[in-house]
C-alpha cells in the first residue's frame, strides 16, 4: 500500500495508508495544544476529530479509504507520433481518471498529426538537454522509440529479390535504440521516476536474426543493451518484447506470454499494435507487472478466451529479463 506522509508542526511522527488502513497520529506533550485533522473515509463523508492534549505522547487512528486518495499517474510516451505510440497515448488520454498524458515527438509535425497540445514535447532522445522538460514531474515513463530502417529506391517486387534497406545518418540503431534510449532512462532516473515499460522486439536471443542484418546495423543487439541497461537502472520496469506488430483491432485476442523467444518457435508469432498498447496501459497499474521481461504475442483472431485479466496475465511471467 502507498504511503503519505501528513505535515503538522504539531507531530512527531506520522502513517497514512491507503486501503482502509489505520493511520496513526502522535502529538508533542502539551498543556493547551489542540490537534485538528480531516481524514477522508468515503469519496462524499469527511471526519473532524479534535483532541487535546495534557502532558502525555497520545496516539490517534483513523480509518482512510483508499479510494479517496488516489491521483490520476503522469505518464510520458516517447515515440508518440509512432504508429503503436499514438495508440498508447490515446489509452491515457481517454482514461483521465487514471493517467495524465504526456507525450514526446521529434518533430512539429508529429506534434500537430496527435494533436499539438501543450502536453506534447518536442526533443530529440540522442540529445539529453531537449528531453529534460518532458521527464519532469513524470510518474511513469513508456518508451515507444526506436530506429526506422528506410527502402532504398529503385526496387521493382515484379522482378522478384528482396528490398533492401539502410538507415539515415545519425539514426543508426546504435544512436536510437541504444544511446537515445539511455538517454531517456538516465533522464527519467533523475527525475525520480517511479516504473519504465519499454517496448522492444523478440528475436534478441538470436544474433543471426533477419532483422539484424536490416542495414548491417545488428537493431536487436543494441536493443537488447538497452533493455539491459534498464533492468540494471533499479527502476521497476516492464520490458515487452512484441512480436511481429499487425495493424489490426484490439482486444479480441488471446495473448499470449513467453520467455527467451519461445513464441517464435510457434505458429503465434504477431500481435495488434493496440494489443501491446493496452497491455503497456495495464502494466502501469498492476504490481505484477514491475521487474519483469516478458515476450508478447496472440492466437490467431476467433481463437482462444479474449485477454481481459491482466493481472493474471503477468502473473505468468517469472523472468526479470
Amino acid at each position: 500500500m502507498a504511503t503519505t506522509t501528513f505535515f503538522s508542526p504539531l507531530l512527531t511522527s506520522n502513517r497514512y495508508k491507503t486501503g482502509a488502513a489505520v493511520s496513526s497520529f502522535n502529538s508533542l506533550p502539551s498543556s493547551s495544544s489542540c490537534l485538528q485533522f480531516r481524514s477522508l473515509v468515503s469519496d462524499s463523508t469527511s471526519v473532524y476529530d479534535r483532541r487535546k492534549f495534557t502532558g502525555k505522547l497520545r496516539t490517534v487512528s483513523v480509518i482512510v479509504s483508499s479510494a479517496a486518495t488516489t491521483e490520476p499517474l503522469t505518464v510520458l510516451v516517447t515515440g508518440a507520433g509512432g504508429r503503436t505510440g499514438q495508440i498508447v497515448y490515446k489509452k491515457l488520454k481517454e482514461r483521465t481518471d487514471q493517467f495524465v498524458a504526456r507525450g514526446l515527438v521529434r518533430t512539429k509535425e508529429s506534434k500537430e498529426k496527435i494533436g499539438g497540445e501543450d502536453e506534447v514535447f518536442i526533443g530529440d532522445i540522442r540529445d539529453p538537454a531537449t528531453i529534460g522538460q518532458a521527464v519532469q514531474g513524470i510518474d511513469a515513463l513508456v518508451i515507444l522509440t526506436s530506429a526506422v530502417p528506410q527502402m532504398k529506391p529503385g526496387f521493382d517486387p515484379s522482378k522478384g529479390g528482396r528490398p533492401e534497406f539502410y538507415f539515415d545518418e545519425g539514426a543508426y540503431p546504435e544512436q536510437v535504440d541504444w544511446i537515445g534510449q539511455k538517454n531517456q532512462i538516465d533522464a527519467a532516473k533523475a527525475a525520480g521516476v517511479k516504473q519504465i515499460v519499454l517496448v522492444g522486439s523478440m528475436g534478441g536471443t538470436n544474433i543471426n536474426h533477419p532483422l539484424n542484418s536490416i542495414g548491417n546495423a545488428n537493431i536487436l543487439v543494441w536493443k537488447r543493451k538497452a533493455e539491459q541497461y534498464l533492468a540494471d537502472s533499479g527502476i521497476p520496469y516492464t520490458i515487452i518484447r512484441a512480436g511481429g506488430l499487425q495493424d489490426k483491432e484490439g482486444g479480441i485476442r488471446e495473448l499470449l506470454v513467453g520467455k527467451d523467444d519461445e513464441l517464435l518457435e510457434t505458429e503465434t508469432r504477431t500481435i495488434a499494435r493496440a494489443d501491446v498498447a493496452e497491455v503497456c496501459v495495464q502494466a502501469l497499474q498492476l504490481e505484477e507487472a514491475k521487474f519483469k521481461a516478458l515476450d508478447l504475442a496472440s492466437k490467431p483472431e476467433g481463437t482462444g478466451t479474449p485477454t481481459e485479466d491482466f493481472k493474471a496475465l503477468f502473473a505468468q511471467v517469472t523472468t526479470r529479463f
